[in-house]
């Protein structure tokens, strides 16, 4: 485990390990991949020795024991930086080669190839000990996979650049000693990478922390099934990445004898590959996590190989054709399983301990250092023995691509079953991949977690509420938190119009509404009572007493969106003793949405205390038409009435006589023998709707409307809604409200409706 950088000296190294990673790149592009493959094929280098070349690739990783070892006695940066420095110096006899060529000594100028290049993955390899140490001091905190994927960038970019100058400076048939200036430049950015390496922090182990027992931890970590199933699936891809992505040159120099600027060319467009997946992954790593990713690349990767079976002979000659196919192949082959290695380091640092970070690398880099240096061997020494028995080499591709396509098939179905670690499923993961919600959503993250101008924080906040998205609560749990109130209570907003909430999402809202009163509290109990927080009942319970008004109303009325009827005569008896007339209106809108007729008595008494607050008889009215389940046909005809309340009898007679049309419609016409008992008093009641609606709002002589709601039958409505509409009818003092002789008027005129449609 490394010790925690401070911000300002995290970023000073992070910029300096950047540059590190774009001179260390051009390095790498100049000394090792493509270049030393047409360097050797310039010589006249069979399939199986270009395959060695590539292997040695990975020779790198068996000396990291090595450099752990080192690691003893020196520390951790000065290892990286001289091991950097002699891998660069190490390359000089590949310099000599144009000077031994002329003497007819090929075996002598392969030997000079090979013996640099072992020399240069030896060096490197050692150094490469502290390649996980610095990453894991670096890349620390809630951007850990996005900076893991910027340095992956960087190198993509600058190693797409150097293909680019390398192509242009090859042409189709270079003089041998323009490979040599090549290399001589590789060398001078590597001795300057090395240089650059030493003022790197050293990660360093806390005290008093005990030495790791390698083969102890070995034991510990292969005991677990989710590294064991990880380390198979590792050796696996780095096997099929090596050998598909490095006999791509050998495949457009011998299927369809491209020369070597237009290989380098092509490599231009596996570099492009490389940046583009680098890209995607920075953006949605920290948002969907590592197991989607890794199973995208590895799909993208197959679907890259299948072109190379089902190409046709016949376009091999098709120069325009050629060109688009190999650009193609390059880029997606490249996209898919660059994408997969690097995802795969990310995996990997996910799921180590830190403590064992150090020793565990060598593990990772040593499968990974079998794998890709055996494939790429076998797969040469495979294209040659196809070769002596006279098979084309256009068929000898067909088939190392189908055999690389079954075991990439069979790496995906190992992947389904890797740990999670966090990770969103993989249909999530896909779903968000194509939703424009949430890619500008996690833009808008990307931004927030950017700016310092609290502006624009708010406004980014905002656009998050007006783009809702799953993917951003972890990001608005954050500014939740932050010291100032506009902030807290726009991240508080944007969390409101989410589907659903995390588990921390609601332990964060719970939190707040117990420690921050007259603020963002009540914003809280409100998102909680909306999302059906169950487990906040009980502090919900506490809080309807709360001195904090808003908070104690946006607390019931979420209590009764959560349908705690048990805490309903507590909350009728707060209503009724609270002269706060906010909490009122909140407390009849909460009996409203509880929908219990036995709640219309407490709603009625309310109605009739003296001076009641502006709107508060509108919401008991309201209220009351929620309960009577008549809020939506309601809603309208108040808003007609109050715009002009001497219109109250036309409006209730207009209800009046439309429900006996509907009536009519529906019956008027019909004769039978079933229920006619029943049909009579239908009859009967829908002929006295109209004159005892007229008496009761043009009159206010509410007799004949109650003894039609009593006569009404017992399935159409409950008993204690039908004796409270029948007594309200006749109570003078409530008939002086315009609105309720509305309402009776209405919910009668729908009982009919709703009689003569059942029956």
């Amino acid at each position: 485990m490394t010790t925690m950088l401070s911000p300002y000296r995290l970023g000073k190294a992070r910029d300096l390990y950047n540059i590190f990673n774009v001179f260390n790149s051009l390095s790498w592009s100049f000394l090792a991949g493509n270049i030393i493959t047409l360097f050797a094929m310039r010589l006249d280098a069979s399939a199986t020795m270009l395959g060695l070349l590539n292997a040695l690739i990975y020779v790198a990783f068996f000396f990291l024991p090595l450099g752990k070892l080192l690691a003893k006695r020196f520390s951790i940066i000065r290892i990286y930086s001289t091991a950097w420095l002699i891998r660069a110096i190490v390359m000089i006899p590949l310099v000599c080669v144009p000077f031994v060529v002329p003497a007819d000594r090929h075996d002598l100028a392969m030997g000079l190839i090979i013996l640099g290049v072992f020399a240069f993955n030896a060096s490197r390899g050692i150094g490469m000990i502290g390649n996980n140490p610095v990453l894991n001091l670096l890349a620390i905190g809630p951007d850990r996979g996005s900076y893991m994927t910027q340095i992956q960038v960087i190198n993509s970019a600058v190693g797409m650049f150097a293909g680019f100058i390398i192509a242009i400076v090859l042409g189709r048939e270079p003089p041998l000693y323009l490979y040599s200036i090549i290399i001589l430049l590789g060398i001078a950015g590597g001795i300057f990478s090395g240089f650059l390496v030493k003022r790197i922090p050293e990660p360093e182990k806390p005290e008093g922390e005990e030495p790791v027992d390698f083969f102890n931890m070995l034991r510990e970590s292969f005991s677990k099934a989710s590294f064991r199933h990880f380390i198979i699936i590792l050796f696996l891809v780095a096997l099929v990445s090596a050998i598909a992505r490095a006999f791509l040159v050998v495949y457009s120099r011998e299927v369809f004898s491209q020369g070597d600027g237009m290989v380098s060319l092509y490599s231009v467009f596996g570099g492009l590959g490389a940046l583009m997946v680098g890209l995607v992954i920075k953006f949605l790593v920290d948002r969907i996590g590592v197991k989607p990713i890794y199973l995208v690349c590895t799909i993208i990767g197959l679907t890259g190989m299948f072109p190379i079976v089902f190409f046709p002979r016949g376009a091999v000659e098709n120069f325009s054709t050629v060109i688009l196919f190999l650009a193609f192949l390059h880029f997606i082959i490249n996209f898919g399983f660059l994408g997969a290695e690097g995802i795969a380091q990310t995996y990997f640092l996910a799921l180590v301990p830190a403590k064992y970070m150090l020793d565990m690398g060598i593990v990772y880099f040593f499968v990974f250092g079998v794998a890709g240096a055996g494939g790429s061997f076998l797969a040469g020494l495979f294209l040659d023995i196809f070769s002596f028995f006279g098979v084309p080499v256009f068929i000898s591709f067909k088939i190392l691509y189908t055999i690389l396509i079954g075991l990439t098939v069979l790496i995906l179905f190992m992947q389904k079953n890797l740990t999670a670690l966090g990770s969103l499923p993989f249909k999530g993961a896909i779903e968000v991949m194509f939703s424009f919600r949430d890619l500008r959503a996690i833009t808008l993250l990307d931004k927030l977690n950017k700016t310092n101008d609290g502006d624009e924080e708010e406004a980014l906040l905002g656009a998050l509420h007006d783009t809702p998205s799953q993917l951003s609560i972890k990001g608005l749990l954050v500014r939740a938190k932050s010291p100032r109130l506009s902030t807290r209570s726009e991240s508080l907003r944007a969390l409101e119009t989410l589907d659903t909430l995390s588990e921390d999402a609601e332990k964060a809202l719970i939190n707040d509404t117990v420690n921050n009163p007259y603020t963002t509290a009540y914003i809280s109990a409100r998102i909680l009572g909306d999302h059906g927080v169950y487990s906040a009942i009980p502090i919900l319970r506490e809080l309807a007493g709360s001195k904090d008004y808003m908070l104690a109303g946006e607390a019931i009325i979420a209590l009764a969106k959560l349908k705690d009827e048990v805490f309903r005569p507590e909350i009728e008896r707060i209503i009724l003793q609270t002269e706060n007339p906010r909490l009122k209106i909140m407390g009849v809108e909460a009996f409203g949405i509880y929908g219990s007729p036995n709640s219309l008595s407490i709603l009625l008494d309310i109605l009739k205390e003296s001076n009641p607050p502006p709107y508060l008889r509108d919401e008991v009215i309201l209220a009351m038409a929620s309960i009577l389940k008549v809020q939506n046909q309601f809603y309208p005809l108040l808003i007609r009435f109050l715009e002009d309340e001497s219109q109250i009898a036309t409006l209730c007679m207009d209800e009046a006589e439309s429900a006996f049309e509907f009536y009519t419609s529906t019956h008027g016409h019909k004769r039978g023998p079933r229920k006619k008992s029943e049909k009579a008093l239908l009859h009967k009641q829908a002929q006295g709707l109209s004159p005892a609606i007229s008496a009761y709002a043009g009159e206010l002589n509410g007799t004949r409307l109650s003894r039609w709601i009593m006569d009404l039958p017992d399935s159409l409505c409950d008993p204690v809604s039908q004796t409270v509409m029948s007594e309200v009818v006749l109570d003078d003092e409530l008939n002086a409200y315009g609105r309720l002789r509305l309402l009776a008027s209405l919910w009668t005129a729908r009982k009919l409706r709703q009689w003569s449609k059942e029956l």
